[in-house]
């Protein structure tokens, strides 16, 4: 699993020459609610198990998550289960908030 920057990723979604990845958010509910990176697709951590059938297991994926841990262990599982293109977020919501969209809200 590849790590990504906050700032790697804001430039990534920025080039129109790429394809978008998926970003997938594990964070709870009540997080998500909080603030999300824009078109992000929301799994709480503990679902992904029983909805990974709904990713594409070629996609470019992100994992996402407050800090960054959560999505590292997510990112794990779908490696495990066969997805080849994953990545983490170092830093998670809360880098890219202070990094890349800083009028974000933070908790």
């Amino acid at each position: 699993m590849q790590q990504l920057s906050p700032q790697q990723l804001a430039d990534w979604l920025a080039d129109p020459a790429r394809r978008r990845p998926v970003l997938l958010d594990v964070r709870e509910p009540w997080e998500f609610q909080i603030c999300s990176i824009r078109d992000s697709l929301h799994m709480p951590m503990d679902k992904v198990p029983e909805r990974k059938h709904e990713l594409d297991p070629d996609a470019d994926t992100v994992v996402v998550c407050h800090h960054g841990a959560r999505s590292f262990h997510v990112g794990l599982l779908l490696e495990a289960a066969g997805f080849g293109k994953v990545f983490n977020l170092s830093g998670g919501v809360d880098g890219w908030a202070k990094q890349v969209e800083r009028g974000m809200p933070q908790y």
